[in-house]
């Protein structure tokens, strides 16, 4: 299997830098006069200091102490009132974002994709959109700024279950968090985290549309294809896919995501369909057409995974041309790792230290 090899490092980044200012502290002086460690008093001070020390200390992280720990309370509570604003601020780099939706059972594949995005140089404009708490907390710890919940906050472990009225919930405010950006002013290019970065993809971002998008269909295209939208399938509409999307903040792409937010609220989940985003995506794609500016990328540079990792033919006809690579057309984390494994691209077994989260335990 082609896959690209990456010699280099990552920059090394600053672990303190976060978009919070802190003043300094304020000195103070006691006018009583010290006791000196030599005397007796001195001595017996401090080791019933160090017997105090050596017997709390350990307990003090522990839901078992009686007293809150506050430097963490107060680490989690600054991060509660992050606000996307702020957090797009200092993430956006040149007036670009990238941004991901994770949940907490998903953080082995965000670091997977970190390491790749770290390798092409772009780390720095990630932005994690937690969509549960304990992401949060986890992310700006490793990496502070770099997570933000737009609340509510969702249950992290029925959101990663595909079909589920919790997957719907999950993936259906991702509109509405893209909207809120290109509102800032600022471009934005999603990606789902089982995704894995082979090439720079932002040199493919040709012209200055408004929409950029992959198409979903494993059906082969010449290399030249056009870049317009693809004439509807089957069920009445296109199928492209909403896992990597690129957006300016202009009118066109507004409409796109306004459309998109009202065609999830006229489909919602049900037991009878378990709808997701993607349908939701093309029906707003197919009925704003002709007033956004919209721009198929490349089949060979982002290949569905129907495609790419089911047909060793055309992989090797285009190698060195694929640029993200999605584990989609399989369900089950388990069968995503093992497939990523399989292409050798599961990149954290080795090279979790190139990710800006490195190790998570």
């Amino acid at each position: 299997m082609a896959q690209q090899q990456f010699l280099h490092q990552r920059p090394i980044q600053n672990p303190f830098s976060n978009p919070f200012s802190s003043s300094p502290l304020s000195n103070s002086s006691s006018s009583n006069r010290p006791i000196s460690v030599l005397s007796r008093s001195g001595l017996l001070l401090l080791l019933a200091l160090l017997v105090i020390l050596g017997v709390f200390l350990p307990w003090a992280g522990s839901p078992l102490f009686p007293f809150p720990n506050r430097s963490s309370s107060s680490s989690q509570s600054k991060w509660r009132d992050y606000s996307l604003p702020q957090a797009a601020k200092f993430a956006a780099k040149n007036g670009t974002v990238i941004v991901c939706a994770v949940s907490y059972p998903y953080l082995p594949f965000l670091n997977n994709w970190l390491i790749s995005v770290s390798r092409q140089k772009h780390q720095d404009k990630v932005l994690v959109i937690a969509e549960d708490y304990a992401t949060l907390y986890k992310v700006n710890e490793k990496w502070p700024g770099h997570a933000v919940l737009i609340p509510p906050a969702l249950d992290s472990q029925t959101a990663h279950k595909f079909g589920s009225q919790g997957f719907f919930n999950f993936t259906s405010r991702r509109p509405q968090h893209l909207l809120q950006i290109l509102e800032l002013g600022y471009n934005v290019m999603y990606n789902d985290v089982d995704m894995v970065w082979l090439q720079d993809p932002f040199q493919y971002l040709e012209g200055s549309h408004d929409a950029y998008f992959m198409d979903d269909m494993t059906a082969i295209k010449p290399l030249d294809h056009s870049h317009d939208l693809p004439p509807p399938g089957k069920k009445g509409r296109t199928y492209i896919c909403s896992c990597m999307i690129f957006l300016r903040p202009t009118n066109g792409a507004k409409l796109l995501m306004k459309k998109w937010i009202e065609e999830l609220h006229d489909q919602p989940w049900s037991k009878a369909k378990k709808a997701n985003d993607q349908p939701a995506f093309n029906w707003a794609l197919n009925k704003t057409a002709n007033q956004v500016d919209l721009y198929l990328l490349s089949q060979a540079a982002f290949p569905t995974g129907g495609l790419y990792f089911k047909n060793a033919t055309w992989v090797k006809e285009t190698k060195g041309k694929h640029v993200i690579i999605h584990n989609n057309y399989i369900l089950g984390f388990d069968k995503k790792i093992k497939r990523f494994r399989d292409f050798g691209l599961w990149l954290v077994d080795d090279h979790a230290l190139e990710s800006p989260l490195g190790k998570l335990q």
